[in-house]
């Protein structure tokens, strides 16, 4: 059946509103060519969205005729705004963008675990109101949240986890208590993250991918055929729950010790450096959330450290180093450890590549995913591609804005009856 005129005018104008947002701004006869549609169908649609506070006139565009310059079209930027919130154990970071996505304004606060669930809450929603009034919004229309742990698929809410914050699970009902006419949803952080690599970063030209977290703890995200995949319990990528070999237990319903967090969180990746005879760099005062940060300083300081006697060429290594030899045995250990819960995803869901994720994962870089890469080649018949993330730590926060941001213009691109 052919479509009534409404609706024609709707998928029109949401064609027209997608290019925008994808190529720029545009004139009204660069409209009509990208969108097959006649020249007075396009100018009603510019007149309706123009009407509706969608698209304003940006500036002019000369054309090769004789006559006044034409009208350029964009979206009103500023027509929404925008927060993302990465939530992580010990603190919390913020962007404020605006519709199209640039960012306006960004903090993080740290948030000690002896803070109370009540002044843990306000400190990450006073910092959110900050960051909105630094940014010059006056209101937020959406709110992405990428927070650790199991999000119910049926409720959208934060679940109860053993050894999370009970501060993650109340942020954001306090955020939409405290702005209500704004949208908020929580998001799996992992899930964020490979959200954004596949729109922003590594897996651009992948449909189907796994992205393996590997930071404070260890996580994985699966896309496939384009899609992300969250399973019955939203628990889809739970992989440091997954029963490996070398760990000196199995891990329990509460508690992934014994499982591939035991080989491959941060605390692990610190363990084995020190067992390779990789010393500690300058020691710091910080609380064990933030130990991501020391084990990708010991990964990236092992891959310098073999990229320079590399650059030597079998030479003798000056300086105060490690000393290749004990980079390289780290590196190799820890591709081991990275293969084995890798390998196990590959066998069951053949993603064709994996993404190595999180702040372990960018210091690696491509030295690291070599190193898995040629591991799994040796454990599985599947062919697979190991690939360094782009993004790194940032890939969640970029999750949650995209998702913001679609939420946002699936909302305010549907005209309204």
């Amino acid at each position: 059946m052919p479509a009534s005129p409404s609706t024609a005018r709707a998928i029109n104008d949401r064609l027209a509103l997608r290019l925008l947002q994808q190529e720029g701004p545009l004139t009204a006869g660069q409209l009509k060519q990208l969108t097959g549609l006649s020249r007075p169908t396009v100018a009603d649609l510019v007149e309706r969205l123009t009407a509706a506070g969608l698209i304003s006139v940006v500036g002019e565009a000369g054309e090769q005729r004789r006559g006044p310059n034409a009208r350029v079209y964009g979206i009103v930027a500023d027509r929404a705004h925008l927060a993302a919130l990465d939530v992580r154990t010990g603190g919390v970071a913020v962007t404020v963008a605006d519709l199209l996505g640039r960012v306006l304004a960004e903090a993080a606060v740290p948030i000690g675990g002896d803070t109370g669930t009540g002044p843990a809450v306000e400190q990450a929603v006073s910092l959110v109101e900050r960051v909105v009034k630094e940014a010059g919004a006056e209101r937020l229309h959406t709110v992405g949240i990428g927070a650790p742990g199991l999000i119910d698929p049926a409720s959208g809410e934060l679940r109860d986890s053993t050894g999370l914050p009970a501060w993650h699970r109340r942020l954001a009902a306090a955020l939409q208590e405290r702005l209500p006419e704004t949208r908020v949803s929580v998001e799996n952080e992992t899930n964020l993250a490979a959200l954004a690599e596949q729109r922003d970063g590594a897996a651009r030209d992948r449909d189907t991918f796994v992205l393996l977290w590997l930071g404070h703890g260890t996580g994985a995200a699966v896309v496939l055929d384009g899609a992300l995949r969250r399973g019955a319990s939203g628990g889809t990528g739970e992989i440091g729950f997954l029963p490996v070999p070398g760990t000196d237990a199995l891990p329990s319903s509460t508690d992934c010790e014994g499982g591939f967090h035991s080989l491959a969180s941060s605390a692990a990746v610190v363990r084995l450096a020190a067992e390779q005879g990789v010393p500690p760099g300058p020691e710091r005062k910080e609380p064990s959330a933030e130990m991501a940060r020391t084990a990708a300083d010991l990964v990236r300081a092992a891959v310098e450290d073999v990229r320079h006697e590399g650059a030597e060429a079998g030479g003798a290594v000056t300086g105060k180093r490690s000393g290749p030899a004990a980079s390289a045995r780290f590196l190799d250990a820890l591709a081991d450890r990275i293969a084995v819960g890798a390998a196990s995803v590959v066998a069951v869901l053949d993603p064709g590549c994996v993404v190595l994720g999180g702040e372990i994962g960018q210091a690696g870089g491509e030295a690291l995913a070599a190193r898995v890469q040629n591991r799994l080649a040796r454990m599985t018949p599947l062919r697979t591609e190991v690939r360094p993330t782009t993004l790194g730590g940032a890939a969640v926060l970029r999750g949650a804005l995209l998702t913001a941001r679609d939420r946002a213009q699936e909302e305010l691109f549907t005209p309204r009856r």
